[in-house]
């Protein structure tokens, strides 16, 4: 207590020689005059009550902010809007493309890098639109051309085998168990089961059942874009499965010869013709039982 009552007397000078020369012999002393030295040079002005109190009511009270509920529905439709447009994106972009053409039809359509492919009959291609520029790749069933872009490395995918292209012109068939690569242009990597192949303009190989088969071709597209079916030493089941896939229609084989191989060209938009030949090659007679069914049977 006595040392309080010292410090306060100490602060407002008041402080006798005697009751001075006790107070410096403390051990706070010099605590309290390095609290005093710096705050003896702060100033406060005085407070002026009176006016504090007509500013504050003289301030007007703000006006809460009123949203009408037709503005909040408009934000909320504006949000779902948006929201859609980004699942839809974010759809189109993940999620496989698909094209198809189905039999008796083509499709010519383009990549998002502008390469082009045309779908044979009864041909389907999947592929993703997503990071398309750098990495080009789709999966193929059946058979397509291709005119590709330059830029990466473009690569075709079959369930038989591969071909991969930096930007060229060729033709892929995968059926059944016969694999068709064709090259019009520049070069293009085949890979079938271990081998692999490098094909450069006017070349072409097949591998069917295992064997492999090369040989040149002089023309500058397949023969099927201008509606010609070619046939290489191909066997008559897989040639009539061809002419169904191209014209739509169901065909019965009614003959024990099915080992004869076929060389050769088949309209592919004249049935007539392409029956016709078809008849006379292996001594078959066509009967047209109805519009889309035709019947051989041996002569």
């Amino acid at each position: 207590m006595k040392k309080n009552h010292l410090l306060a007397k100490w602060l407002n000078d008041d402080l006798t020689e005697d009751e001075l020369a006790e107070f410096k012999a403390s051990p706070d002393f010099e605590k309290y005059q390095k609290i005093k030295n710096y705050t003896q040079h702060l100033q406060v002005d005085d407070l002026d009550e009176d006016a504090m109190l007509a500013n504050i009511l003289q301030q007007k009270k703000a006006t809460p902010k009123v949203v009408p509920l037709y503005k909040n529905w408009m934000f909320r439709a504006a949000a779902i809007f948006v929201l859609v447009l980004t699942i839809t994106f974010a759809v189109k972009s993940f999620v496989p493309e698909t094209e198809t053409a189905s039999f008796g039809k083509r499709n010519t359509f383009l990549l998002p890098d502008n390469s082009e492919v045309v779908l044979n009959s009864g041909s389907e291609i999947n592929y993703k639109k997503w990071n398309w520029n750098n990495k080009r790749r789709l999966e193929l069933e059946g058979e397509a051309y291709f005119r590709v872009s330059k830029g990466r490395r473009f690569e075709v995918q079959t369930s038989l085998g591969k071909v991969s292209v930096l930007g060229t012109q060729f033709n892929v068939r995968a059926r059944k168990n016969r694999f068709d690569v064709m090259c019009y242009e520049g070069r293009v990597k085949v890979n079938y089961r271990n081998t692999q192949i490098i094909l450069t303009h006017g070349q072409s190989v097949t591998f069917h059942n295992g064997k492999q088969f090369s040989t040149s071709i002089n023309s500058s597209k397949p023969e099927w874009i201008d509606n010609q079916i070619l046939f290489n030493k191909e066997n008559i089941r897989n040639l009539l499965d061809e002419v169904q896939r191209q014209y739509n229609i169901t065909i019965v084989l009614n003959t024990r010869d099915t080992t004869s191989l076929f060389t050769g060209k088949l309209p592919a938009n004249d049935l007539e013709t392409a029956l016709q030949i078809i008849s006379t090659t292996y001594h078959l007679e066509a009967k047209k039982v109805s519009e889309n069914k035709i019947i051989f049977d041996e002569k």
